[in-house]
């Protein structure tokens, strides 16, 4: 993603002339909440109901999910949200700054931190029928597909909810406060590092993680 410099405004930058298509771009935290946690009990809920899966069965598999998750937040944020285009085509320049660009120009506005639905519904979609293929179709293990899922889910809401916490809550103990040090190392230092947001495990694999470690001076030739 191309250097965009900070906005400090409180006013929103417009990102749209119909006041139709703005609306959609300024959602609530608790839209996240009230959307996908009562889908991810669904989902959980259908191999316990069906007894499908052990308990055991069901605990691993919503924990792969969360993993799958922290895997895709990374991938997303590291090669989508942060392209960088070979061209500086008008088009493509629009589409990075409505993607993420505007985050990273006004982090402060409260109602751009987390993902529209109208973004996250059709990905939502797309991710299931993935799981289905995948682990439905080639694994023949269709049983695992809801709990799985539901784990998926619950790990982008934790995404999300920890995202608007690090712009807009003190975070000042433990992990917490760790993880609020973090991403905003990400914003204000190392805009092309450090793109995991829930866990920087990712960067650390995939070596995004930055060494912080101050460098020595060569001692002064005798």
């Amino acid at each position: 993603m191309p250097y965009m410099p900070t906005n400090h405004s409180d006013v929103p930058i417009r990102l749209f002339k119909s006041d139709f298509l703005e609306f959609f771009t300024h959602i609530h935290p608790a839209v996240v909440l009230i959307i996908w946690l009562p889908i991810a009990v669904w989902h959980l809920s259908r191999p316990i109901v069906a007894a499908s899966l052990s308990v055991g069965e069901i605990a691993l598999a919503f924990a792969i999910g969360v993993i799958v998750w922290s895997f895709t937040e990374y991938t997303i944020h590291r090669f989508v949200f942060h392209f960088e285009p070979k061209t500086n085509h008008p088009t493509v320049e629009r589409l990075i700054f409505l993607f993420h660009g505007i985050h990273h120009v006004q982090p402060q506005i409260k109602t751009r931190l987390v993902m529209p639905p109208i973004v996250t519904i059709p990905l939502a979609l797309i991710f299931y029928q993935l799981y289905s293929l995948v682990v439905g179709n080639w694994l023949a293990a269709s049983h695992w597909v809801d709990a799985l899922f539901a784990g998926f889910i619950v790990g982008y809401v934790c995404y999300d909810m920890i995202h608007y916490a690090t712009h807009h809550l003190p975070m000042r103990w433990g992990v917490l406060k760790a993880l609020k040090r973090y991403h905003m190392l990400h914003h204000y230092k190392t805009p092309n590092e450090r793109f995991g947001v829930s866990s920087p495990s990712w960067d650390v694999v995939f070596g995004t993680l930055p060494d912080d470690t101050p460098k020595r001076r060569p001692e002064p030739a005798a």
